[in-house]
Formats: structure tokens, C-alpha cells, sequence
């Protein structure tokens, strides 16, 4: 397990802030682009899950995706979020959207299933797919299912398939009304009790995330000339989670609050920055995400007990 966890820090690190578009996905899977697709307009399809081959990846990267995805997995598998981890003992069916970044790990060599992906042209004045739960942060976004359950959502997605290869001049009407049917089935059912929660404490997980995001963007350099990310809000919405939910996260797992340990790496890096750059004070300000140089000044030398200005002349001594 604690191997597992390495793994998904590694990604965390390398692919919290890509995204994943439509074009990235086909040219990932399929090595081809849809016409459709190149134009950015509406696009649907729908995909089988082949069984497990001998040097297949099990795998699916921890990032966002730009698209939604429907679907019916039936095998062992782990769903890695932020704040939780969801095991899946046997099938479910599964909700993703380009709010929430998510891993999906297969355990079970024998795993199979169908889904279907769209964009949000593709319900472009017919739905507002941000209205359904299923499809908020907070909402439930895997229920396992019955094997009775798994045979009727098996169904919809049958129909659904057979409509999308039909010549029928409005078949899109109906597959987005198949649609609609698996995002209502989703909606109806409880949360699943089966659905077992690993025993990773939340806490630690949310402020390691927290550190390996704020980590990520340093040192600054000419190549790398500035941070994205600097008020604990904005890290909540990078991990997908309520910034209450972080500060205490960091709280009770470092004993700081989440803006202290953020000044405190930014006066780190301020400190590497004038010791070891001819960069003006301005523009070491503007870096670390200061839009004042005074703001910046005062942060400092309320930390350390001196100017930036003196820090500097103190440090060529």
C-alpha cells in the first residue's frame, strides 16, 4: 500500500495542474483524432474494455480530463481521489468530469466493461450536466452495483450503442437520452455500503498532496519564473477539496495553519533568491506572487526581522 501512495505523490507532482483534452485522449488510445474533435464541436462515443493483456497498463494517471465519462467497470479496482480512496470489490458504474482529478488503478487481471465520453457541447442547450450531483465535488461519483443492477445498466449501455451506430437522422437525441437514463439510475441509487473506504488517514493524505503542489513550483529560475498557486484556496481547488477540509488537514498533521507553512516557503525561497540572483527586489516580489513590492517588503521583514534590501547587503558581506 505505502508503495502505492509513492507512485501517486510521483504523479501528483508531475500532473496536477495537466489536463487531459479530447485530442490527448485519442491520440493516447487510438493514435487518431475525429474530425469532429479537431473542430471542437459536440462529440460523443462509446468504447469497450477489453479484458486484461499481458503488458497492458492498469492504470489511469491522476489529472483532470476536459471531457465526461460514463461507465461500467466489472473487476477489483481502486479509485484514488484527494481526500478519499474508493475500493471496488466486483462492478460498478462510474461518473468522472473536468472538475474533479481522479486515478483509477484495475487490481483484477479480468477486468471488462463499456463507457462512453462526451464534451460539454455535446449537451450544449438540451442539459446543464453541473446540476446533477453526480457530477459535483461533492457528490457520490461510484456506485457498486448488483449483478441484477450491473444487467440493466449493461442494457442502457447496449441501447446506447446501438442507436450511435444507427443511420438514424437524430440518433444524438437519443443517445443523450440514454445518457440521461445512466446519470438518473446513478442518482437513484444510495450510496453503496459495499464500497469500502481504505484506512489511509485523509488528513495525511490531503496535506501531503498540499505539500507535494506547493513544493512542485519551486526553485524559481528563468525557465520557471514565477508561482501559480500561493493562497490556500487556490491549492483546495487544485486537490478538489473545501479549504476548511485542508486547514485542518495541515492543522492536525504539521501543527501549522496551511497559510503559515505557504509564508514560510515563500521566505525560503525569497531568501535563495537574494542571495543567489541578481534579480530586483520588484521582481523577486512579482515571482513569489506579490503584485506590490511594498506588500512583499513587509511580508519579509516581518519574518525575518529586516528588510529584503538589508537581507541582500547582510548576505554579500
Amino acid at each position: 500500500m505505502q508503495t502505492a501512495w509513492i507512485r501517486f505523490f510521483n504523479e501528483i507532482a508531475h500532473a496536477m495542474d495537466s489536463i487531459e483534452t479530447l485530442e490527448e485522449f485519442y491520440k493516447r488510445k487510438f493514435e487518431l483524432l475525429p474530425e469532429e474533435v479537431e473542430e471542437g464541436i459536440g462529440h460523443f462515443n462509446i468504447f469497450h474494455i477489453a479484458p486484461f493483456r499481458e503488458g497492458q497498463r492498469t492504470s489511469v494517471p491522476y489529472r483532470r480530463r476536459d471531457f465526461y465519462k460514463v461507465m461500467l467497470l466489472k473487476g477489483n479496482s481502486q479509485v484514488y481521489y484527494a481526500d478519499k480512496v474508493y475500493q471496488i470489490q466486483n462492478q460498478a458504474l462510474a461518473f468522472s468530469n473536468p472538475l474533479i482529478p481522479y486515478k483509477w488503478e484495475h487490481l483484477d487481471k479480468m477486468f471488462d466493461g463499456v463507457y462512453c465520453i462526451f464534451n460539454t457541447p455535446f449537451f450544449h442547450n438540451f442539459h446543464q450536466l453541473a446540476d446533477y450531483e453526480i457530477f459535483q465535488p461533492g457528490g457520490n461519483h461510484i456506485f457498486e452495483l448488483t449483478d441484477e443492477q450491473a444487467a440493466e445498466v449493461q442494457q442502457i449501455f447496449e441501447e446506447m450503442e446501438q442507436e450511435f451506430n444507427s443511420v438514424y437522422k437524430y440518433k444524438f437525441d437519443v443517445v443523450r437520452n440514454r445518457v440521461l437514463d445512466l446519470i438518473h439510475y446513478g442518482l437513484k441509487l444510495e450510496p453503496s455500503t459495499s464500497i469500502q473506504r481504505h484506512s489511509v488517514d485523509a488528513a495525511y493524505r490531503i496535506s501531503r498532496l498540499f505539500t507535494e503542489l506547493l513544493e512542485r513550483q519551486f526553485p524559481l529560475d528563468e525557465q520557471h519564473p514565477e508561482i501559480a498557486l500561493r493562497a490556500p484556496s487556490e491549492f483546495a481547488e487544485q486537490l478538489n477539496v473545501h479549504v476548511n477540509s485542508l486547514n485542518r488537514a495541515v492543522k492536525s498533521t504539521m501543527s501549522k495553519t496551511t497559510s503559515e507553512v505557504i509564508a514560510e516557503r515563500l521566505v525560503q525561497e525569497s531568501k535563495v533568491l537574494l542571495r543567489h540572483t541578481d534579480w530586483s527586489i520588484s521582481d523577486i516580489a512579482f515571482a513569489l506572487g506579490f503584485r506590490e513590492v511594498t506588500h512583499f517588503s513587509n511580508f519579509f521583514k516581518k519574518h525575518m526581522q529586516l528588510p529584503p534590501s538589508g537581507f541582500r547587503s547582510g548576505a554579500a558581506v
